[in-house]
Order: structure tokens, then sequence, then C-alpha cells
């Protein structure tokens, strides 16, 4: 029976020698990150600019597509339409138009027309500047209460030295997720938004499977030199981690390449997460940890052979 192995059970991969180097690199990233914010800023999409909001149900099966393809050649700007409630609902959101009141309402007009009779609009809205200020807003809050919950977490389960090398982690992460965003130019919406959480959430169940090994490792082997211990800790988790990435990748391209432009973004943000989530689950977190004098057991110390990387 074929058994697909992408690297061996416990590789010999002296981990630490590499985190003087990913260090720097995530800080220099990071800086940078931070920079292209506030001097690029991001392309920020209907949910936090404001736009206008219709609501319409199709006479028959909506075809999204369709109705994509003839919106878009109004020079509307950006358009955004998701399908919602029944196969018949659609809900399309367009960019805040240039000048007063009489500029939005020519654009709905435009719109209508532009459905035709095959669809009936249920609804008309205007999303002004002011309530996209407070969705940007609420989305920065939900984003900081989501870190200092799982930085609480962390500390409650493991000690305080992991709480702050998994929070550090985790805003690594989320900065350079916004630079990514910052740097192409891809649009950020509430979507996106989605995805910077659940990048934290992946980014820390890979920390916490590598934190439990280097806990219970730190408990078995308490005569070893705490670096021994990490790297050891991170060669036994690392086929787990790169299975959990890989798979998660794979599905991630698949929407990127057939899940049309309405997922693109949020699967570019995931993918780019799923790979700088694993990177600094195993350079940055665990790169923190080692610079801590970290807890031993007092249980009985059961001794293992050296691993070749350590050997001299």
């Amino acid at each position: 029976m074929f058994r697909l192995k992408l690297v061996p059970s416990v590789p010999s991969i002296h981990f630490l020698k590499y985190v003087p180097i990913a260090g720097g690199v995530s800080i220099a990233a990071v800086l940078a990150s931070i920079g292209l914010f506030f001097l690029v800023g991001l392309n920020l999409g209907i949910d936090f600019r404001g736009g206008i909001l219709i609501e319409a149900q199709s006479k028959t099966t909506a075809d999204i597509g369709a109705v994509r393809g003839d919106l878009e050649t109004l020079g509307l700007g950006d358009i955004a339409i998701q399908s919602f409630g029944t196969e018949k609902d659609v809900l399309i959101r367009v960019q805040k138009q240039e000048g007063d009141e009489r500029a939005q309402v020519a654009a709905i007009e435009k719109i209508t027309s532009s459905l035709g009779d095959g669809y009936d609009i249920r609804r008309t809205e205007f999303v002004g500047p002011t309530v996209g200020a407070e969705l940007a807003e609420k989305g920065i809050l939900a984003v900081i209460c989501a870190l200092f919950a799982i930085m609480i977490y962390i500390w409650f389960r493991f000690e305080w030295q992991f709480s702050i090398a998994a929070l550090l982690a985790l805003a690594h992460d989320v900065l350079t997720t916004v630079g990514l965003f910052a740097l192409t130019g891809f649009e950020f919406n509430l979507a996106t938004l989605a995805a910077i959480l659940t990048i934290a959430g992946y980014s820390i169940n890979d920390t916490v499977v590598v934190f439990d090994r280097v806990r219970e490792n730190l408990r078995k082997y308490k005569s070893w030199d705490q670096g021994k211990i990490l790297n050891r800790s991170l060669n036994e988790t690392l086929s787990r981690t790169v299975m959990t990435s890989v798979t998660t990748a794979i599905a991630l391209i698949a929407i990127i390449l057939f899940g049309g432009a309405v997922l693109r973004d949020f699967a570019l943000a995931m993918l780019w997460g799923v790979t700088i989530g694993t990177y600094s689950s195993i350079f940055i977190a665990v790169g923190l940890i080692s610079r801590f004098d970290l807890k031993r057991s007092d249980d009985e110390d059961n001794q293992i052979p050296t691993p070749e990387y350590e050997r001299s």
C-alpha cells in the first residue's frame, strides 16, 4: 500500500541554528509591512469605504457570472456580487460613486436597467463612509481581542513564556499578511478580515502542537540541554505540520483556480497565512521560547541517543 511521506518520521534538522537568520528576515518583513501600510495603504473594499447595496431576486435561478459580466461594463468601479438565501437571491455591492446623492441614484438606475425585467429589486441602500469606518474599527478590535484571548489561553495552558512567544508569532503573521495586501493591492474587505482571524486560529493550532511536545520533552529529558529538547520537539512534530500545511494549501489553490473572483482574495490570504503560520510556529514561536529558561520537571530522566545534528 502506497503511503505519502513528505518528510521522515523523525528527521534530524538543527532548526535553532537558523533562528537568528529567520529572526532577521522576520523583523525586516514586519517593518516593511508596517511601512507599506502607512505609505501605500490598503485597497479597502466596499465594506470599509462605503457604497451602494442592492438586493435583487431573479424570477428564475440567478446567474451570478452573467450578472457580474453585465455590471462590469457599466464603469461603476469595484463591484461585488454574491448569492445569499435562496438560489434566486443576489446581493450586489458597488463602490461609492464620485459626487453627491444624485450620482448614487444614477448608479442604482444603471444597475436596475442592466438587470432588466428578469430581476425584482427588493432593497437598495447606501452605505456611507461613516459606517465603513465603524466596520474597520470593529474589525481591528476583533483582531486585537482574538490575539489577546489566544495569549491568555496559552498562558493558562502552558507558562507565560509560551504565551509571549505565541502572541508575537501571531502578530508577525497578521502584520505580514496586511503587508502582503498593501504590496499587491488586492482588495481588503470583510472576507479578508475573516481570513486573518482564521489564519490566527490555524497558526496557533500549529504552535500549540509544537508547544505540547516541548513541554512533554522537558519533563522526559530534564538532563538535556534546552536547545536539544527544542530541536527534537520540532523534528518530532515536523511531519504532522508539513502534511497539514500541504493538504490545506492544495484545497486553497483549488479555490484560487476555480472559485472565481469572489473567493480569490480570501483564498490568497489563507494560502499566505498557512505558509507564514507554519514558518512562524517553527522559527518565531520556538525561537522566542529558546531565549527563556524554561521550567523542568522533577520526574525521572529518560535517556535516548543524541540526534545527529547534536553530535560533534
